[in-house]
Protein backbone atom coordinates (compact mmCIF):
# COMPACT_ATOMS: atom_id res chain seq x y z
CA UNK A 1 0.00 0.00 0.00
CA UNK A 2 1.46 3.34 -1.02
CA UNK A 3 0.53 6.98 -0.62
CA UNK A 4 -0.63 8.76 -3.77
CA UNK A 5 0.06 12.46 -4.30
CA UNK A 6 -2.61 14.42 -6.17
CA UNK A 7 -2.57 18.02 -7.34
CA UNK A 8 -6.08 19.44 -7.02
CA UNK A 9 -7.72 22.86 -7.01
CA UNK A 10 -7.61 22.58 -3.21
CA UNK A 11 -3.86 22.00 -3.16
CA UNK A 12 -1.61 18.96 -2.81
CA UNK A 13 -3.54 16.01 -1.41
CA UNK A 14 -2.00 12.80 -0.06
CA UNK A 15 -4.09 9.64 0.13
CA UNK A 16 -3.72 5.87 0.36
CA UNK A 17 -3.85 3.94 -2.89
CA UNK A 18 -6.60 1.69 -1.54
CA UNK A 19 -9.93 2.28 0.18
CA UNK A 20 -12.13 -0.01 2.25
CA UNK A 21 -15.94 0.04 2.47
CA UNK A 22 -17.18 1.12 5.89
CA UNK A 23 -20.48 -0.51 6.84
CA UNK A 24 -23.39 1.73 7.83
CA UNK A 25 -23.87 0.27 11.30
CA UNK A 26 -23.40 1.41 14.88
CA UNK A 27 -20.42 0.08 16.80
CA UNK A 28 -22.36 -2.45 18.92
CA UNK A 29 -24.10 -3.91 15.88
CA UNK A 30 -20.75 -4.13 14.10
CA UNK A 31 -19.27 -6.17 16.94
CA UNK A 32 -22.19 -8.33 18.05
CA UNK A 33 -24.36 -8.73 14.95
CA UNK A 34 -22.41 -8.57 11.69
CA UNK A 35 -20.20 -10.94 9.76
CA UNK A 36 -17.49 -8.28 9.78
CA UNK A 37 -16.61 -9.27 13.35
CA UNK A 38 -14.68 -12.55 13.56
CA UNK A 39 -15.93 -13.37 17.07
CA UNK A 40 -18.61 -16.01 17.61
CA UNK A 41 -20.96 -16.32 20.63
CA UNK A 42 -18.68 -18.75 22.49
CA UNK A 43 -15.46 -16.79 21.89
CA UNK A 44 -13.80 -15.66 25.16
CA UNK A 45 -13.08 -12.01 24.42
CA UNK A 46 -12.15 -10.38 27.76
CA UNK A 47 -10.06 -12.34 30.30
CA UNK A 48 -8.40 -11.42 33.59
CA UNK A 49 -4.63 -11.84 33.25
CA UNK A 50 -4.25 -12.39 37.00
CA UNK A 51 -7.03 -15.01 37.11
CA UNK A 52 -7.92 -16.43 33.68
CA UNK A 53 -10.91 -18.26 35.15
CA UNK A 54 -12.55 -14.81 35.09
CA UNK A 55 -13.59 -14.42 31.48
CA UNK A 56 -16.29 -12.92 29.33
CA UNK A 57 -17.56 -14.67 26.21
CA UNK A 58 -19.38 -12.79 23.45
CA UNK A 59 -22.75 -14.20 24.47
CA UNK A 60 -22.15 -13.29 28.14
CA UNK A 61 -20.98 -9.82 27.12
CA UNK A 62 -24.19 -9.30 25.13
CA UNK A 63 -26.33 -10.42 28.05
CA UNK A 64 -24.56 -8.14 30.55
CA UNK A 65 -24.52 -5.24 28.08
CA UNK A 66 -28.30 -5.27 27.73
CA UNK A 67 -28.78 -5.69 31.49
CA UNK A 68 -26.42 -2.78 32.17
CA UNK A 69 -28.14 -0.58 29.58
CA UNK A 70 -31.46 -1.32 31.28
CA UNK A 71 -30.04 -0.40 34.70
CA UNK A 72 -28.63 2.89 33.45
CA UNK A 73 -31.91 3.81 31.77
CA UNK A 74 -34.22 2.76 34.64
CA UNK A 75 -32.26 4.23 37.54
CA UNK A 76 -30.57 7.25 35.97
CA UNK A 77 -32.50 8.02 32.79
CA UNK A 78 -29.45 7.56 30.57
CA UNK A 79 -30.62 7.91 26.97
CA UNK A 80 -34.26 8.49 27.94
CA UNK A 81 -34.38 11.82 26.11
CA UNK A 82 -32.43 10.65 23.09
CA UNK A 83 -28.98 9.28 22.36
CA UNK A 84 -25.77 11.24 22.74
CA UNK A 85 -27.01 13.63 25.44
CA UNK A 86 -26.12 11.96 28.75
CA UNK A 87 -22.45 11.73 29.70
CA UNK A 88 -21.38 8.86 31.96
CA UNK A 89 -17.87 9.31 33.32
CA UNK A 90 -15.80 6.27 34.25
CA UNK A 91 -12.59 6.16 36.31
CA UNK A 92 -11.21 2.66 36.45
CA UNK A 93 -8.13 0.53 36.44
CA UNK A 94 -8.00 -2.23 33.83
CA UNK A 95 -10.20 -5.28 34.34
CA UNK A 96 -12.10 -7.76 32.24
CA UNK A 97 -15.58 -6.42 33.12
CA UNK A 98 -14.80 -2.81 32.22
CA UNK A 99 -15.93 -3.39 28.60
CA UNK A 100 -19.43 -4.19 29.89
CA UNK A 101 -19.71 -0.62 31.17
CA UNK A 102 -18.51 0.75 27.83
CA UNK A 103 -20.95 -1.34 25.80
CA UNK A 104 -23.75 -0.80 28.32
CA UNK A 105 -23.45 3.00 28.33
CA UNK A 106 -23.52 3.15 24.53
CA UNK A 107 -26.36 0.64 24.43
CA UNK A 108 -28.47 2.85 26.69
CA UNK A 109 -27.89 5.83 24.40
CA UNK A 110 -25.35 7.42 26.71
CA UNK A 111 -21.85 8.74 26.10
CA UNK A 112 -18.85 6.92 27.57
CA UNK A 113 -16.29 9.35 29.00
CA UNK A 114 -13.22 7.85 30.65
CA UNK A 115 -10.98 9.60 33.16
CA UNK A 116 -7.41 8.64 33.97
CA UNK A 117 -7.17 6.38 37.01
CA UNK A 118 -4.26 8.58 38.10
CA UNK A 119 -6.49 11.67 38.30
CA UNK A 120 -6.64 13.67 41.51
CA UNK A 121 -9.98 14.61 43.01
CA UNK A 122 -9.59 18.15 41.67
CA UNK A 123 -8.72 17.01 38.15
CA UNK A 124 -11.61 14.57 38.04
CA UNK A 125 -14.00 17.16 39.46
CA UNK A 126 -13.13 19.59 36.66
CA UNK A 127 -13.62 16.86 34.07
CA UNK A 128 -17.07 15.74 35.26
CA UNK A 129 -18.19 19.35 35.56
CA UNK A 130 -16.89 20.17 32.08
CA UNK A 131 -18.62 17.10 30.67
CA UNK A 132 -21.78 17.77 32.69
CA UNK A 133 -21.75 14.09 33.64
CA UNK A 134 -24.93 12.53 35.01
CA UNK A 135 -23.17 9.76 36.93
CA UNK A 136 -19.63 8.64 37.76
CA UNK A 137 -18.69 4.96 37.71
CA UNK A 138 -15.56 3.73 39.47
CA UNK A 139 -13.89 0.65 40.94
CA UNK A 140 -12.94 0.10 44.57
CA UNK A 141 -9.41 1.33 43.91
CA UNK A 142 -10.64 4.69 42.54
CA UNK A 143 -13.67 5.09 44.83
CA UNK A 144 -12.16 7.64 47.24
CA UNK A 145 -11.03 9.91 44.40
CA UNK A 146 -14.45 9.58 42.75
CA UNK A 147 -16.23 10.57 45.97
CA UNK A 148 -13.98 13.60 46.49
CA UNK A 149 -14.47 14.69 42.89
CA UNK A 150 -18.24 14.36 43.07
CA UNK A 151 -18.41 16.29 46.32
CA UNK A 152 -16.20 19.05 44.89
CA UNK A 153 -18.50 19.16 41.85
CA UNK A 154 -21.45 19.86 44.14
CA UNK A 155 -23.16 16.48 43.82
CA UNK A 156 -23.63 16.23 47.58
CA UNK A 157 -22.25 14.05 50.33
CA UNK A 158 -20.75 10.79 49.00
CA UNK A 159 -21.74 11.92 45.51
CA UNK A 160 -25.46 12.12 46.18
CA UNK A 161 -26.13 8.60 44.92
CA UNK A 162 -24.50 9.35 41.57
CA UNK A 163 -21.17 7.65 42.30
CA UNK A 164 -21.37 3.95 41.43
CA UNK A 165 -18.85 1.17 42.08
CA UNK A 166 -18.65 -1.67 39.57
CA UNK A 167 -17.50 -5.15 40.45
CA UNK A 168 -14.30 -6.71 39.16
CA UNK A 169 -14.75 -10.35 40.13
CA UNK A 170 -16.95 -13.24 39.02
CA UNK A 171 -20.35 -11.59 39.45
CA UNK A 172 -21.44 -8.39 37.76
CA UNK A 173 -22.74 -5.59 39.94
CA UNK A 174 -23.07 -1.82 40.04
CA UNK A 175 -23.67 -0.38 43.51
CA UNK A 176 -24.16 3.24 44.60
CA UNK A 177 -21.87 4.73 47.23
CA UNK A 178 -23.77 5.45 50.45
CA UNK A 179 -22.78 6.84 53.85
CA UNK A 180 -22.50 3.37 55.38
CA UNK A 181 -20.80 1.70 52.43
CA UNK A 182 -22.22 0.43 49.16
CA UNK A 183 -25.91 0.11 48.42
CA UNK A 184 -27.69 -2.78 46.76
CA UNK A 185 -26.74 -4.14 43.36
CA UNK A 186 -28.69 -2.21 40.73
CA UNK A 187 -28.10 -4.81 38.02
CA UNK A 188 -31.09 -7.06 37.34
CA UNK A 189 -30.06 -9.55 34.68
CA UNK A 190 -33.71 -10.32 33.94
CA UNK A 191 -34.24 -6.73 32.79
CA UNK A 192 -32.72 -6.04 29.38
CA UNK A 193 -32.58 -3.06 27.06
CA UNK A 194 -31.49 -3.89 23.48
CA UNK A 195 -29.48 -1.13 21.83
CA UNK A 196 -30.86 0.89 18.95
CA UNK A 197 -29.63 -0.41 15.60
CA UNK A 198 -28.54 2.53 13.43
CA UNK A 199 -28.04 2.26 9.68
CA UNK A 200 -28.54 5.85 8.55
CA UNK A 201 -25.14 7.21 7.46
CA UNK A 202 -25.88 10.79 8.55
CA UNK A 203 -27.04 9.66 12.01
CA UNK A 204 -23.92 7.53 12.39
CA UNK A 205 -21.72 10.42 11.33
CA UNK A 206 -23.32 12.95 13.67
CA UNK A 207 -23.71 10.70 16.71
CA UNK A 208 -21.81 11.14 19.99
CA UNK A 209 -20.89 7.93 21.80
CA UNK A 210 -17.46 8.53 23.33
CA UNK A 211 -15.89 11.60 24.91
CA UNK A 212 -12.13 11.45 25.43
CA UNK A 213 -10.28 14.15 27.27
CA UNK A 214 -6.93 14.94 25.71
CA UNK A 215 -3.89 14.47 27.92
CA UNK A 216 -3.23 18.18 28.16
CA UNK A 217 0.50 17.80 27.40
CA UNK A 218 0.55 21.22 25.70
CA UNK A 219 -2.51 22.89 27.22
CA UNK A 220 -5.72 22.31 29.13
CA UNK A 221 -7.50 19.01 28.36
CA UNK A 222 -10.30 19.21 25.79
CA UNK A 223 -13.19 16.80 25.32
CA UNK A 224 -12.83 15.01 21.96
CA UNK A 225 -16.17 13.91 20.48
CA UNK A 226 -16.18 10.52 18.75
CA UNK A 227 -19.09 9.07 16.78
CA UNK A 228 -20.25 5.59 15.82
CA UNK A 229 -18.72 6.26 12.39
CA UNK A 230 -15.35 7.12 13.94
CA UNK A 231 -15.17 3.96 16.06
CA UNK A 232 -16.44 1.68 13.29
CA UNK A 233 -14.03 3.13 10.72
CA UNK A 234 -11.06 2.76 13.07
CA UNK A 235 -11.99 -0.89 13.65
CA UNK A 236 -12.75 -1.78 10.04
CA UNK A 237 -9.96 -0.07 8.10
CA UNK A 238 -6.86 -1.36 9.96
CA UNK A 239 -8.75 -4.55 10.87
CA UNK A 240 -9.57 -5.40 7.27
CA UNK A 241 -6.01 -4.60 6.23
CA UNK A 242 -4.90 -7.16 8.79
CA UNK A 243 -7.48 -9.75 7.69
CA UNK A 244 -6.37 -9.31 4.08
CA UNK A 245 -2.75 -9.90 5.08
CA UNK A 246 -3.63 -13.07 7.00
CA UNK A 247 -5.48 -14.57 4.02
CA UNK A 248 -3.18 -13.28 1.28
CA UNK A 249 -0.60 -16.03 1.55
CA UNK A 250 2.15 -13.63 2.61
CA UNK A 251 0.92 -13.66 6.19
CA UNK A 252 0.57 -16.46 8.71
CA UNK A 253 -2.70 -18.26 7.86
CA UNK A 254 -2.80 -19.86 11.31
CA UNK A 255 -2.50 -16.51 13.10
CA UNK A 256 -4.46 -16.33 16.36
CA UNK A 257 -5.15 -12.85 17.71
CA UNK A 258 -4.23 -12.47 21.40
CA UNK A 259 -3.35 -9.15 22.98
CA UNK A 260 -2.73 -7.75 26.45
CA UNK A 261 -4.40 -4.68 27.97
CA UNK A 262 -1.67 -2.73 29.74
CA UNK A 263 -2.16 0.88 28.62
CA UNK A 264 -4.69 3.27 30.21
CA UNK A 265 -8.28 2.88 29.10
CA UNK A 266 -8.87 6.61 29.46
CA UNK A 267 -6.95 7.10 26.22
CA UNK A 268 -7.85 6.17 22.67
CA UNK A 269 -5.20 3.43 22.57
CA UNK A 270 -7.01 1.60 25.37
CA UNK A 271 -10.56 2.35 24.25
CA UNK A 272 -10.15 1.41 20.59
CA UNK A 273 -7.34 -1.06 21.16
CA UNK A 274 -8.93 -3.16 23.91
CA UNK A 275 -12.69 -2.53 23.90
CA UNK A 276 -13.29 -2.68 20.14
CA UNK A 277 -10.51 -3.89 17.84
CA UNK A 278 -9.76 -7.30 19.43
CA UNK A 279 -13.51 -8.06 19.50
CA UNK A 280 -13.61 -7.22 15.78
CA UNK A 281 -10.64 -9.50 15.16
CA UNK A 282 -12.18 -12.33 17.19
CA UNK A 283 -9.37 -12.70 19.72
CA UNK A 284 -9.09 -12.26 23.48
CA UNK A 285 -7.74 -9.37 25.53
CA UNK A 286 -5.91 -10.34 28.72
CA UNK A 287 -6.48 -7.52 31.18
CA UNK A 288 -3.86 -6.18 33.59
CA UNK A 289 -5.19 -4.05 36.46
CA UNK A 290 -2.14 -1.78 36.33
CA UNK A 291 1.06 -1.86 34.36
CA UNK A 292 3.92 -3.74 35.98
CA UNK A 293 6.88 -4.66 33.79
CA UNK A 294 7.63 -7.99 35.51
CA UNK A 295 3.95 -8.98 35.20
CA UNK A 296 3.88 -7.74 31.61
CA UNK A 297 6.75 -10.11 30.81
CA UNK A 298 5.08 -12.97 32.68
CA UNK A 299 1.70 -12.56 30.96
CA UNK A 300 3.16 -12.20 27.47
CA UNK A 301 4.84 -15.57 27.85
CA UNK A 302 2.04 -17.29 29.77
CA UNK A 303 -0.72 -16.30 27.34
CA UNK A 304 1.41 -16.48 24.21
CA UNK A 305 0.54 -12.93 23.14
CA UNK A 306 0.70 -12.48 19.36
CA UNK A 307 -0.20 -8.81 18.84
CA UNK A 308 0.28 -5.63 20.79
CA UNK A 309 0.50 -1.90 20.48
CA UNK A 310 2.58 -0.13 23.09
CA UNK A 311 4.55 3.06 23.65
CA UNK A 312 8.27 3.93 23.39
CA UNK A 313 8.94 3.90 27.18
CA UNK A 314 7.91 0.23 27.27
CA UNK A 315 10.00 -0.60 24.20
CA UNK A 316 12.87 1.14 25.99
CA UNK A 317 12.39 -1.21 28.94
CA UNK A 318 12.26 -4.19 26.59
CA UNK A 319 15.46 -3.11 24.84
CA UNK A 320 17.50 -2.37 27.96
CA UNK A 321 16.23 -4.85 30.55
CA UNK A 322 18.27 -8.02 31.06
CA UNK A 323 15.08 -9.65 32.37
CA UNK A 324 13.77 -9.88 28.79
CA UNK A 325 14.63 -13.29 27.35
CA UNK A 326 11.98 -15.39 25.56
CA UNK A 327 8.81 -13.73 26.87
CA UNK A 328 7.89 -12.36 23.43
CA UNK A 329 8.65 -15.48 21.40
CA UNK A 330 5.07 -15.76 20.12
CA UNK A 331 4.67 -12.08 19.23
CA UNK A 332 4.07 -11.57 15.51
CA UNK A 333 2.89 -7.96 15.31
CA UNK A 334 4.39 -5.13 17.38
CA UNK A 335 3.33 -1.52 16.86
CA UNK A 336 4.59 1.66 18.50
CA UNK A 337 2.84 5.00 18.85
CA UNK A 338 2.10 8.06 21.04
CA UNK A 339 5.67 9.38 20.58
CA UNK A 340 8.54 8.97 18.09
CA UNK A 341 10.63 5.80 18.22
CA UNK A 342 14.26 6.26 17.18
CA UNK A 343 15.86 3.86 14.69
CA UNK A 344 18.34 2.46 17.20
CA UNK A 345 15.66 1.75 19.80
CA UNK A 346 13.41 0.30 17.10
CA UNK A 347 16.12 -2.22 16.17
CA UNK A 348 17.22 -2.92 19.75
CA UNK A 349 13.69 -3.69 20.95
CA UNK A 350 12.76 -5.62 17.79
CA UNK A 351 15.72 -7.92 18.35
CA UNK A 352 14.04 -9.14 21.54
CA UNK A 353 10.61 -9.73 19.98
CA UNK A 354 9.26 -12.86 18.33
CA UNK A 355 11.02 -14.19 15.28
CA UNK A 356 12.96 -12.44 12.50
CA UNK A 357 9.75 -11.15 10.91
CA UNK A 358 8.55 -9.37 14.07
CA UNK A 359 9.83 -5.86 13.51
CA UNK A 360 8.27 -2.90 15.30
CA UNK A 361 6.28 -0.63 13.03
CA UNK A 362 5.24 2.88 13.92
CA UNK A 363 1.80 4.40 13.78
CA UNK A 364 0.70 8.00 14.18
CA UNK A 365 -2.56 9.47 15.30
CA UNK A 366 -4.33 11.37 18.04
CA UNK A 367 -7.49 11.13 20.10
CA UNK A 368 -8.93 13.42 17.42
CA UNK A 369 -8.27 10.77 14.76
CA UNK A 370 -9.72 7.93 16.87
CA UNK A 371 -6.22 6.51 17.10
CA UNK A 372 -4.20 5.49 14.05
CA UNK A 373 -4.25 7.75 11.01
CA UNK A 374 -1.26 5.86 9.60
CA UNK A 375 -0.29 2.22 9.74
CA UNK A 376 2.37 0.05 8.15
CA UNK A 377 1.08 -2.63 5.76
CA UNK A 378 1.70 -5.95 7.46
CA UNK A 379 3.91 -7.23 4.65
CA UNK A 380 6.24 -4.21 4.89
CA UNK A 381 9.02 -3.14 7.23
CA UNK A 382 10.61 0.26 7.59
CA UNK A 383 13.46 1.50 9.77
CA UNK A 384 13.90 4.97 8.27
CA UNK A 385 11.96 6.63 11.09
CA UNK A 386 8.65 6.92 9.28
CA UNK A 387 5.31 6.53 11.03
CA UNK A 388 4.00 4.54 8.04
CA UNK A 389 1.65 5.48 5.16
CA UNK A 390 -1.82 6.95 5.64
CA UNK A 391 -4.52 4.41 6.39
CA UNK A 392 -7.04 3.87 3.58
CA UNK A 393 -9.90 6.38 3.26
CA UNK A 394 -7.83 9.21 4.75
CA UNK A 395 -6.61 12.41 3.09
CA UNK A 396 -3.77 14.65 4.25
CA UNK A 397 -2.19 17.99 3.40
CA UNK A 398 1.11 19.53 4.53
CA UNK A 399 0.89 23.30 4.99
CA UNK A 400 3.01 26.23 6.10
CA UNK A 401 2.16 28.76 8.81
CA UNK A 402 -0.07 30.63 6.36
CA UNK A 403 -2.06 27.52 5.45
CA UNK A 404 -0.45 27.15 2.02
CA UNK A 405 0.58 23.72 0.76
CA UNK A 406 4.34 23.17 0.88
CA UNK A 407 6.36 21.43 -1.81
CA UNK A 408 6.29 17.64 -1.76
CA UNK A 409 9.04 16.39 0.55
CA UNK A 410 9.16 19.61 2.57
CA UNK A 411 7.99 19.82 6.21
CA UNK A 412 4.86 21.56 7.41
CA UNK A 413 1.85 21.03 9.64
CA UNK A 414 -0.23 17.95 8.87
CA UNK A 415 -3.93 18.47 8.15
CA UNK A 416 -6.15 15.40 7.84
CA UNK A 417 -9.73 14.60 6.92
CA UNK A 418 -11.61 11.32 6.67
CA UNK A 419 -13.90 8.93 8.54
CA UNK A 420 -11.76 8.64 11.68
CA UNK A 421 -11.51 12.40 12.29
CA UNK A 422 -13.51 13.43 15.36
CA UNK A 423 -16.64 15.57 15.48
CA UNK A 424 -14.87 18.44 17.21
CA UNK A 425 -14.58 19.38 20.87
CA UNK A 426 -17.30 19.18 23.50
CA UNK A 427 -18.82 22.58 24.31
CA UNK A 428 -15.68 24.29 23.03
CA UNK A 429 -16.35 26.35 19.87
CA UNK A 430 -13.09 28.25 20.35
CA UNK A 431 -11.06 25.04 20.11
CA UNK A 432 -13.15 23.96 17.10
CA UNK A 433 -12.39 27.22 15.31
CA UNK A 434 -8.68 26.91 16.07
CA UNK A 435 -8.39 23.27 15.03
CA UNK A 436 -10.66 22.87 12.00
CA UNK A 437 -10.77 24.46 8.57
CA UNK A 438 -13.92 22.98 7.13
CA UNK A 439 -13.48 19.22 7.47
CA UNK A 440 -9.68 19.51 7.71
CA UNK A 441 -8.26 18.96 11.19
CA UNK A 442 -5.04 20.78 12.12
CA UNK A 443 -3.04 18.12 13.98
CA UNK A 444 -0.32 20.43 15.33
CA UNK A 445 2.32 17.96 14.15
CA UNK A 446 5.11 19.00 11.80
CA UNK A 447 5.79 16.32 9.20
CA UNK A 448 6.76 15.54 5.63
CA UNK A 449 6.00 12.80 3.11
CA UNK A 450 8.90 10.95 1.52
CA UNK A 451 8.55 7.92 -0.76
CA UNK A 452 4.93 7.48 0.30
CA UNK A 453 5.74 7.43 4.02
CA UNK A 454 4.97 10.07 6.64
CA UNK A 455 7.77 11.40 8.85
CA UNK A 456 6.88 13.34 11.98
CA UNK A 457 9.38 16.08 12.73
CA UNK A 458 7.81 17.21 16.00
CA UNK A 459 4.89 18.93 17.62
CA UNK A 460 4.40 22.42 16.19
CA UNK A 461 4.45 23.99 19.65
CA UNK A 462 7.47 21.96 20.78
CA UNK A 463 9.96 22.83 18.06
CA UNK A 464 12.96 24.75 19.43
CA UNK A 465 13.91 27.76 17.32
CA UNK A 466 17.60 28.65 17.55
CA UNK A 467 18.85 31.52 15.38
CA UNK A 468 16.16 30.84 12.81
CA UNK A 469 16.88 27.08 12.75
CA UNK A 470 14.38 24.53 14.01
CA UNK A 471 15.49 21.83 16.44
CA UNK A 472 13.22 18.82 16.97
CA UNK A 473 13.29 17.56 20.58
CA UNK A 474 12.35 14.07 19.39
CA UNK A 475 15.56 13.77 17.36
CA UNK A 476 17.75 14.62 20.34
CA UNK A 477 15.74 12.36 22.65
CA UNK A 478 16.19 9.40 20.30
CA UNK A 479 19.93 10.06 20.24
CA UNK A 480 20.20 10.36 24.02
CA UNK A 481 18.32 7.20 24.93
CA UNK A 482 20.45 5.26 22.47
CA UNK A 483 23.42 5.83 24.81
CA UNK A 484 24.06 2.77 26.97
CA UNK A 485 24.39 4.85 30.14
CA UNK A 486 21.20 6.92 29.66
CA UNK A 487 18.01 5.20 30.78
CA UNK A 488 15.59 7.91 29.60
CA UNK A 489 15.63 11.48 28.34
CA UNK A 490 13.54 14.49 27.37
CA UNK A 491 14.46 17.76 25.66
CA UNK A 492 12.84 21.19 25.81
CA UNK A 493 13.80 24.66 24.68
CA UNK A 494 14.82 27.30 27.24
CA UNK A 495 15.26 31.00 26.53
CA UNK A 496 18.72 32.50 26.42
CA UNK A 497 19.54 35.37 28.75
CA UNK A 498 18.87 37.97 26.05
CA UNK A 499 15.42 36.46 25.51
CA UNK A 500 15.89 36.30 21.73
CA UNK A 501 16.74 32.63 21.27
CA UNK A 502 15.81 29.20 22.49
CA UNK A 503 18.42 26.55 23.18
CA UNK A 504 17.95 22.81 23.81
CA UNK A 505 18.14 21.55 27.38
CA UNK A 506 18.22 17.82 28.15
CA UNK A 507 16.67 16.15 31.16
CA UNK A 508 18.12 12.68 31.61
CA UNK A 509 17.81 9.64 33.84
CA UNK A 510 21.31 8.28 34.33
CA UNK A 511 23.91 7.25 36.90
CA UNK A 512 26.18 10.29 37.28
CA UNK A 513 29.00 8.01 38.44
CA UNK A 514 29.04 6.59 34.92
CA UNK A 515 28.24 9.66 32.82
CA UNK A 516 28.31 13.39 33.54
CA UNK A 517 26.95 16.53 31.92
CA UNK A 518 30.06 17.19 29.83
CA UNK A 519 30.11 13.58 28.62
CA UNK A 520 26.51 13.93 27.42
CA UNK A 521 27.19 17.27 25.72
CA UNK A 522 30.22 15.82 23.95
CA UNK A 523 28.19 12.76 22.84
CA UNK A 524 25.55 15.04 21.30
CA UNK A 525 28.22 17.25 19.74
CA UNK A 526 29.71 14.25 17.92
CA UNK A 527 26.39 13.20 16.45
CA UNK A 528 24.36 16.27 15.41
CA UNK A 529 24.78 19.66 13.79
CA UNK A 530 26.11 22.63 15.72
CA UNK A 531 22.79 24.43 16.11
CA UNK A 532 21.33 21.36 17.87
CA UNK A 533 23.84 21.33 20.73
CA UNK A 534 22.68 21.23 24.36
CA UNK A 535 23.43 24.87 25.04
CA UNK A 536 20.70 24.87 27.71
CA UNK A 537 22.57 22.30 29.75
CA UNK A 538 21.85 18.84 31.11
CA UNK A 539 19.70 18.22 34.17
CA UNK A 540 19.61 14.82 35.92
CA UNK A 541 16.24 13.54 37.16
CA UNK A 542 15.04 10.38 38.88
CA UNK A 543 12.30 9.99 36.24
CA UNK A 544 11.03 11.84 33.17
CA UNK A 545 7.48 13.12 33.77
CA UNK A 546 5.11 11.36 31.41
CA UNK A 547 1.38 10.97 30.90
CA UNK A 548 -0.19 7.55 31.51
CA UNK A 549 -0.09 7.03 27.73
CA UNK A 550 3.68 7.54 27.68
CA UNK A 551 3.88 11.09 26.32
CA UNK A 552 6.53 13.36 27.79
CA UNK A 553 4.92 16.10 29.88
CA UNK A 554 6.97 18.99 28.54
CA UNK A 555 4.81 21.53 30.33
CA UNK A 556 6.02 20.00 33.63
CA UNK A 557 9.61 20.31 32.46
CA UNK A 558 9.02 23.93 31.45
CA UNK A 559 7.71 24.68 34.92
CA UNK A 560 10.77 22.97 36.37
CA UNK A 561 13.01 25.03 34.10
CA UNK A 562 11.24 28.21 35.11
CA UNK A 563 11.89 27.46 38.77
CA UNK A 564 15.52 26.59 37.99
CA UNK A 565 16.37 29.68 35.94
CA UNK A 566 13.67 32.19 36.74
CA UNK A 567 13.33 32.65 33.00
CA UNK A 568 10.00 33.48 31.46
CA UNK A 569 9.32 30.41 29.27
Amino acid sequence: MTTIVEKTVHGTIYRAAQTYPIPDVDVLTLLFDTDHSLANPDTPIHISAADPSLKLTISRARHLTEATSSTLRRHFGIGANGAGKDIVSVISTGHYLLPVVFYGIIGAGGVFSAASSASTGGELSKQIQGAQSKILICVEDTKDVAIRAAEEAGWGSYGGGRVLVMSEGKDWSIRPVEANGLGRNLIDEQQKLPWERITDSKALEESLVTLIYSSGTTGLPKGVKLSHRNLVAEAVIPGDMFKQWITSGSGNRSFEYRTIAHLPTAHIAGIQGYLINPFYMGGPVYWMAKFSFPEFLLYNKKYRITFFFTVPPIYLLIAKSPAVTDQFATLEVAISGAAPLGKELQHAASAKLGGPDCFISQTWGLSETTGSATTMPFDMQDDTGSVSPLIPNMLARIVDDNGNDVEVGKPGEVLVTGPVVCKGYYNNPTADAESFTGSWFHTGDIAEFRNGLLYIVDRKKELIKYKGMQVAPAELEALLINHDDIADAAVIGVLTEDGHNEVPRAYVVADQKKIGEEDIKEYVKRNVAGYKQLRGGVIFLDAIPKSPAGKILRKDLRLLAKRETGARL
